[in-house]
């Protein structure tokens, strides 16, 4: 793991993968900075997110939370138009790479998601955990951390413990809208 991060305002990529070594979710992001939960990076709306069979553009504002321990990445959206403010990827080995301009993880299929409204706040993929902790061969260790985990950060959305807050989140938030970016220079070709 690298402690390289890049300068705030820095177009970056969060590349995703599966346990097995195949290729996920691919994020065009810029680097906001770092606070005592971690870093932060945010994607502006339109900047693109691709995996093998899927892609779709922010629509929203959004920024992400990459903790230092590595086992999760948190998502929070403004104004999204499913009214969906948190989304959190349960992960394994989220790190910065020796190029500052990238992080890398994998995903590890839970998902914590809170939405406005009366749904509220849940733990999802759960069929798609079950179908891969077989499929992949999930360490008995590695299950029994993110199960426990994700029932963890369930509550702690539910109850908004910083940093699951709006307010946190908000503060990156209101510096990504600042920054007033376009469509990232990698999209533009010219990185």
């Amino acid at each position: 793991m690298s402690d390289a991060r890049p300068a705030p305002g820095s177009e970056m990529i969060i590349q995703w993968r599966k346990w097995d070594g195949s290729p996920h979710w691919r994020h065009e992001c810029v680097y906001l900075g770092s606070d005592e939960w971690g870093d932060w990076v945010g994607q502006p709306v339109g900047w693109h997110s691709a995996r093998p069979g899927a892609a779709f553009d922010a629509e929203a504002p959004n920024v992400s939370l990459l903790p230092p321990q590595g086992d999760f990445a948190l998502t929070v959206n403004r104004d999204h138009p499913k009214r969906m403010r948190i989304y959190i990827d349960l992960g394994w080995d989220i790190r910065w790479t020796d190029d500052p301009l990238l992080a890398t993880g994998i995903d590890m299929d839970l998902d914590v998601v809170r939405v406005e409204g009366e749904r509220g706040t849940w733990v999802d993929d759960r069929d798609e955990w079950a179908e891969h902790r077989v499929a992949y061969g999930y360490p008995d260790d590695v299950v029994e951390r993110l199960e426990a985990l994700a029932l963890e950060l369930e509550e702690r959305v539910r109850t908004q413990q910083p940093p699951y807050d709006d307010a946190t989140a908000d503060l990156w938030l209101d510096r990504l809208v600042a920054l007033g970016l376009d469509r990232p220079l990698i999209a533009r070709g010219e990185i």
